[in-house]
């Protein structure tokens, strides 16, 4: 799946909110930003490998906010089912 989804899929932005997707079974795929802090997405990075839910690391923190369509960057952002 590529970073242009995240302009037309229904999502979810940042670590809080697609953490508690991941755990209600929602999420079909995770981008996780490659710069972002290890304490901020290694438990989403663990929920993603317990769960079976595809991770994309691939791109920067000011990438996934662009595409996910806000003002700020974001450290993760999940495609919801």
């Amino acid at each position: 799946m590529e970073i242009e989804v995240l302009t037309s899929a229904k999502k979810t932005i940042g670590a809080k909110q697609t953490s508690k997707a991941i755990m209600r079974g929602e999420v079909q795929m995770v981008f996780v930003a490659n710069n972002s802090d290890d304490r901020v997405v290694l438990p989403i990075l663990e929920l993603c490998e317990k769960h079976a839910v595809p991770v994309n690391q691939e791109h920067s923190m000011e990438e996934l906010g662009k595409a996910g369509k806000i003002k700020v960057k974001a450290a993760a952002i999940g495609v919801l089912r």
